[in-house]
């Protein structure tokens, strides 16, 4: 489901992003989005220097991970 407040859309992209003052270099925090809302996402973790990759579900998906 979309992270953006109160969309219940589906999500279609996964928004990579870390925040430097308070996570390591290599911690990634995860963001979902649907397609009306994956821009306004992104500019907002960009602005703030945190947006580090926007993805696909399906690729994000595809990638095996730790844990």
């Amino acid at each position: 489901m979309c992270s953006a407040k109160a969309c219940r859309n589906g999500a279609v992209w996964v928004l990579v992003w870390n925040n430097p003052k308070v996570h390591t270099p290599d911690r990634r925090k995860t963001w979902v989005a649907c397609e009306e809302h994956r821009e306004h996402l992104s500019h907002f973790l960009d602005l703030r220097g945190f947006l580090k990759d926007v993805v696909t579900l399906e690729q994000w998906e595809s990638v095996p991970r730790d844990g």
